[in-house]
């Protein structure tokens, strides 16, 4: 019976929390909180070898790592598979608050093939990502620009490279001995303790010991009945065939003021937050410009043009203020390949929805850090459920456009876009099987994609369309000639590849900061949380399109150029060509990517995201100026 209030309560809660925090935005933990006793069992798992050089994932145990007597793969969802996450159990095994020192995992005797994957790694700078308690294992970077700032790496690397004193040969060296940090808050009441960090310093070391190795040995280098630590890497493990290589772990535990619930704080604490404020303000401006410009049009056409129809004061305001109005017979008239425009439309609203849904899940924080691929998997189930809309927006177009073959144009919106982005990723996922990477979608989930699109997101959008044409066709205000008006000739600032190319840069102008962060998060493998900022931007970003598109299309009807339908589209739309430019620009300044493959990979990707960008933002364009000239022809009596 209480179920009721306490659910009520936590609504409240969720709510004032997202007014207090509006812009950070929170999260919720996501998984219910372990305590654990004193000697409790706390086994450490292993994720992927990830690489910003290459952004090809590898399963842990592709290198000659110490394996556990069993390799128990965990069970991952849709957005984890996608993401290249392989989950492994691994042989390190802790006990709860019992320090341990100098843990001997296992000794490997290196063969030219172990020896040269290693090597390859290291070149390559990739990561070792484990996991404790669902929490990341993140190595401590102090910033040498500030005092008791602290960055977080995701996970440590392989290696590295170095030479000898004396010595210009360069040298592949491995971290062998981890020193692993768990920080843990207590409960003064239970002495129970939950997990809240995860960090470790890894160390290269060369092992010695004395007479012949066996279960009993024990080190010279690092002895815990001796009190000798490994604190540096002084003396480094070198990586070379016939090399022996023995893999050590120490485990200290510290106490810590954090509670659970805001153990994810310092993971994904932001410590340039006043770029963001900087890049929504200057966000701003742009849209107060453009709110400026269509207010001063709507007065100018509503007020001004409408009030004062039969009284125009000179020529030249008569030759200015009656070029829209002298397309009236044409500008309703259906454009030339109507049924893709209707199917871009379609996939837009699509996508425009998924997109506010999964805005608002996020920040209201129900997309926690802590669930692994929840972002994408709440994305594709959004994509497939949102098919309903796309049928529906463009069969009810379709039928404004005296279309008759709905379900014709329901097929072609629910393959086209889908196709075409299944058709690239495909593609790159053979590129990524051919280089044996964990990142390559299996046969499994490739099979459930499909599913999802013809089993779910087909059927959704065809529901969608034999209701939109079942609506009554939208009207149009002013009838169309049966001849077509002859369009003067264009100044040439209104040619339609110039106000194209004009209309994008504007909307691009007001997310390219935000962009930058996202991109580092994706390419970089950094935390990104910070919803809160992403979805303000999100809004200006509709609004600065809807706003640039009307003001360019205002000017095209008053030149009396009344092919604002595809136009109108574009215009907007081509902000995604600067996102694709601006992508590159990020490839060649900011990455280090050097292999072929991973470029295909980069660049295969970003076409993905600038065609998605395309398609939303032309459609928010497109109906921005489907309202406006609905409403200024709506609002004149044309004789």
């Amino acid at each position: 019976m209480a179920r009721g209030p306490l659910a009520l309560q936590r609504w409240i809660c969720v709510f004032l929390l997202l007014f207090v925090h509006a812009a950070y935005c929170f999260y919720l933990p996501g998984v219910a909180p372990q305590d654990f006793k004193n000697g409790d069992e706390l086994k450490v798992k292993v994720n992927k070898l990830s690489s910003t050089k290459t952004q090809l994932p590898y399963s842990y145990y592709s290198l000659d790592y110490c394996p556990p007597e069993k390799i128990v793969d965990s069970a991952e969802n849709l957005g984890e598979v996608l993401r290249g996450d392989r989950i492994e159990n691994s042989p390190y095994v802790f006990k709860m608050r019992e320090p341990q020192m100098c843990n001997i995992v296992c000794r490997k005797t290196l063969n030219a093939k172990t020896a040269k994957d290693f090597k390859e790694k290291i070149d390559d700078e990739y990561r070792v990502n484990m996991i404790l308690d669902n929490l990341p294992l993140v190595v401590p970077i102090r910033r040498p620009d500030q005092e008791n700032s602290i960055v977080y790496q995701h996970g440590f690397h392989v290696g590295l490279r170095g030479q000898y004193a004396g010595s210009k040969e360069e040298k592949h060296f491995i971290h062998n001995h981890l020193t692993f940090t768990v920080k843990f808050h207590k409960d003064s009441v239970t002495e129970l303790s939950r997990i809240v960090g995860f960090e470790v310093k890894p160390f290269s070391i060369k092992h010695e010991y004395e007479g012949q190795w066996n279960d009993k040995t024990r080190l010279t280098t690092c002895d815990p009945h001796a009190k000798r630590t490994v604190t540096n890497s002084e003396t480094p493990q070198e990586v070379e065939e016939k090399k022996e290589i023995i893999f050590t772990y120490d485990v200290e535990f510290q106490d810590s003021d954090v509670k659970w619930a805001s153990r994810w704080d310092t993971y994904l604490l932001m410590a340039d937050d006043q770029i963001h404020w900087f890049s929504i303000v200057n966000s701003l401006m742009i849209v107060l410009f453009l709110s400026g410009m269509v207010a001063m049009i709507m007065l100018r056409t509503l007020y001004r043009d409408i009030s004062k129809y039969n009284q125009l004061e000179t020529q030249e305001e008569a030759q200015e203020e009656t070029g829209w109005k002298l397309v009236h017979g044409d500008v309703f008239r259906p454009p030339s390949n109507s049924d893709l425009l209707c199917v871009y439309v379609g996939t837009g609203v699509q996508f425009f929805g998924m997109i506010l849904v999964t805005m608002t899940f996020a920040v209201l924080g129900f997309l926690s850090p802590s669930n692994r691929g929840g972002l994408m998997t709440a994305m594709l189930l959004l994509w497939v459920f949102m098919g309903l809309f796309a049928g529906y927006s463009s069969a009810r177009l379709y039928k404004m456009f005296k279309g008759t073959e709905w379900k014709k144009i329901t097929l072609k919106t629910a393959v086209t876009f889908p196709a075409i982005i299944f058709a690239i990723f495909f593609v790159l996922n053979a590129i990524i099987w051919g280089q044996k990477s964990s990142g390559a979608v299996p046969f499994g989930t490739m099979f459930a994609l499909v599913f999802l699109w013809f089993g779910i997101s087909v059927p959704l959008v065809f529901v969608g369309g034999y209701v939109g044409f079942k609506k009554p066709t939208i009207e149009d205000p002013v009838k169309t000639n049966k001849i077509p008006r002859q369009i003067p000739e264009q100044a040439w600032y209104m040619n339609p590849a110039f106000s194209i190319l004009i209309g994008g840069i504007l909307p691009f102008g007001a997310v390219f900061i935000e962009l930058f962060f996202i991109l580092t998060s994706i390419w970089l493998q950094q935390f990104y949380y910070i919803f809160g900022f992403l979805f303000i931007v999100f809004l200006i970003l509709v609004v600065t399109c809807a706003e640039i598109t009307i003001v360019l299309c205002y000017f095209q009807l008053c030149s009396e150029d009344y092919l604002w339908w595809w136009r109108s589209y574009l215009t907007s739309g081509s902000s995604a060509l600067y996102l694709f430019l601006y992508a590159a620009f990020y490839f060649f300044t900011k990455l280090e990517i050097t292999k072929p493959v991973s470029g295909m990979l980069y660049f295969g990707y970003m076409l993905i995201v600038s065609y998605a960008f395309f398609v939303l933002t032309g459609t928010i364009g497109f109906y921005a100026c489907f309202w406006f000239t609905r409403l200024i022809y709506s609002s004149v009596k044309i004789d």
